[in-house]
């Protein structure tokens, strides 16, 4: 698995620490005394040597500006992370500067700044320091619920990438599936997008967040800090974290990253619906040229590597780190963004509303937004992806493909799984076709998180109870599994060689029911189990 930092030392880590309060990159930073020690004497001696405008300061500073605001620039706030290399490439650089493609194409500059504290973030953004702000789809209704957040209409109007690898599951030395995650203490950034893989990779073994104990910190980096002492038995981290933790613990690996749910956390870009309305020249055109990166950096190694240069600059960073960002993320275009925003209606894949709606209502049973977050057709505008249609054409408005999988080996057969998630589809006895009923189950119970878990295979086990022959129980649990495998295939547009097809007849009874004493027993052996493997 690529790491998000090539070259990145436990030294430099250290020092971006203590150089701000860093939070990762995306996440929604609740600082700690310390951090906010630090932050105070940076400002202080920022104010002293400083004319710029109050507030504006980065957390790291290459991009930094001071004097009046210029009507025909966009500020655009950015975190330390891969995503952005489209828009850097696109700006020629992280500065406003009559180089750029968006000044020379759109006729208007584009201010690049990075600034890891969200929350400052949030507050410079609402004194119109900022135009557009970043976050992740899935975390984006922390920013939507609040009030007095509220009243600034934040709309989302991109998508710019989906994490690959970038983010992980770390876990001890005994624990080799999600399953064995129960009962166990996990380290977890409240609230954040961590929180959000956390609960994807519980969901996928039919865990819930009560049979977990939740260590909750500050940030990603405290995460893991505490997997390194005996407080936790896993955590919630970012790349290079992942290998980094790993490698000082003994006998802890990487459970699952976002290699495998490679549809779960999604950066986007929001503005204000009144620098919609204001700007909507320069947001429409910011968004295209956007686009245009996307696809360049894409066709192009000469390109790649001068984004690799402009994300290490604008980080302070070497051109080696800049690309090493880079590794870990697919950045969205044209079609990905059409699929994203629900406004392609043959798209049977992962959507900003399913992550927005699903994490929004997690956030108030968690207890980490005191509101309800508003509808997700209320905080998103369309209108930059719509005006493009017209212009991104050919390789600028392709979408990612689905998964093709090559035919299951027997290794894959009999591969331990990362997960395993019991469905009970309550066939009749000798029966397999699905009814409505199963269906729907298939639908609310697996169906997202084989949406999420995009780059793995997915074995089908069927099961029966122990009425009738071994033989015709085992053919009949194959047909099962078969029938449900056929459902997400026809439903959802799955690859078919995703399927591992498994009929276990009557050989893997529920707990508690090995004998099938009674009808509710066998109603019990007669189900379909998900089990997601490889990635």
């Amino acid at each position: 698995m690529a790491t998000r930092l090539t070259g990145f030392s436990k030294l430099v880590i250290t020092l971006l620490i203590l150089a701000a309060v860093f939070f990762g990159g995306r996440y929604l930073l609740n600082s700690t005394k310390f951090g906010q020690d630090i932050k105070k004497q940076a400002d202080e001696a920022a104010a002293q040597t400083s004319t710029g405008e109050s507030g504006s300061s980065s957390t790291t500073t290459p991009s930094s500006t001071s004097g009046p605001r210029d009507a025909n620039t966009l500020r655009v706030q950015l975190v330390t992370w891969g995503g952005y290399a489209p828009g850097l490439y696109f700006n020629e650089g992280p500065n406003a500067n009559e180089q750029s493609r968006f000044f020379k194409d759109y006729g208007f500059k584009v201010e690049f700044r990075v600034e890891n504290d969200l929350l400052k973030a949030m507050e410079a953004w609402m004194a119109g320091e900022y135009d557009v702000l970043v976050q992740t789809a899935d975390a984006f209704s922390l920013y939507t619920a609040p009030k007095d957040i509220n009243a600034f209409s934040p709309k989302a109007f991109m998508q710019v990438d989906w994490s690959r690898g970038g983010d992980a599951v770390i876990v001890k030395r005994g624990i080799n599936t999600a399953n064995d995650l129960k009962g166990k203490r996990i380290a977890v950034a409240v609230p954040s997008p961590a929180q959000t893989l956390l609960n994807n990779t519980l969901e996928a073994a039919g865990l819930k967040y009560s049979d977990v104990t939740i260590i909750k910190t500050t940030d990603n980096l405290k995460a893991a800090e505490l997997f390194r002492t005996k407080d936790v038995d896993a955590a919630v981290v970012w790349s290079p974290d992942d290998q980094l933790a790993t490698a000082d613990v003994a006998g802890s690996k990487i459970l699952v990253t976002t290699q495998q749910q490679s549809h779960i956390i999604a950066d986007i870009m929001f503005a204000s619906e009144k620098t919609i309305q204001e700007k909507r020249n320069m947001i429409h055109g910011f968004y295209e040229g956007w686009m245009k990166g996307v696809a360049e950096l894409n066709s192009s190694t000469a390109n790649h590597a001068k984004a690799g240069k402009y994300l290490g600059e604008l980080n302070g960073l070497t051109q080696e780190d800049g690309l090493g960002m880079m590794s870990t993320v697919y950045w969205t275009g044209q079609g990905d963004n059409v699929n994203f925003f629900g406004l392609n209606s043959a798209y049977k894949g992962q959507r900003g509303q399913d992550l927005y709606e699903k994490m929004a209502k997690k956030f108030v049973e968690t207890g980490d937004s005191p509101n309800a977050a508003p509808a997700w057709r209320s905080v998103i505008y369309t209108g930059a992806v719509t005006s493009a249609q017209a212009n991104l054409q050919g390789a600028m408005y392709e979408a990612e493909k689905s998964k093709t999988f090559a035919p299951a080996t027997k290794a894959e057969v009999n591969a331990p799984a990362i997960a395993s998630k019991p469905v009970s589809i309550n066939f009749p006895s000798g029966k397999f076709l699905l009814d409505e009923n199963a269906k729907t189950i298939i639908d609310l119970q697996f169906a997202e998180l084989a949406k999420t878990f995009a780059n793995v295979k997915v074995r089908v086990e069927g099961n029966t109870d122990n009425v009738g022959s071994a033989a015709a129980n085992k053919a009949l649990s194959e047909k099962r599994a078969k029938s449900v495998a056929d459902y997400l295939k026809s439903q959802y547009g799955m690859d078919a060689n995703r399927f591992i097809i498994v009929g276990n007849g009557p050989n893997k009874p529920v707990a508690g029911c090995e004998s099938n004493a009674d009808e509710s027993c066998k109603a019990k052996n007669r189900r379909t189990e998900f089990q997601l493997i490889g990635g």
